[in-house]
């Protein structure tokens, strides 16, 4: 009796998972980028775009915090009714 199909199924499996960890192994690592939290001082809402990554950060209500991205940091202060915490 000719077992070929088992060591098909094996060899594919062993394909399988060599090709997964290649693709591991070719995936950066994430990067961490740097964030300035920012608090909302005004009345209402407010939405406000970043001058470097175009990025909208969406503050919802008075008190609100978000975190903002170090690039876009410096033109935020700019804003009266967003503080630096």
């Amino acid at each position: 009796m000719c077992n070929c199909g088992k060591n098909r199924t094996a060899l594919k499996q062993q394909s399988n998972i060599s090709q997964n960890n290649y693709q591991k192994a070719q995936t950066p690592p994430m990067q961490i980028k740097p964030a300035v939290l920012f608090q909302y001082t005004g009345k209402t809402a407010l939405t406000v775009v970043g001058n470097i990554t175009r990025k909208s950060y969406r503050f919802k209500f008075p008190g609100d915090i978000q975190q903002i991205d170090v690039t876009d940091a410096t033109a935020m202060t700019a804003v009266p009714v967003l503080k630096r915490m």
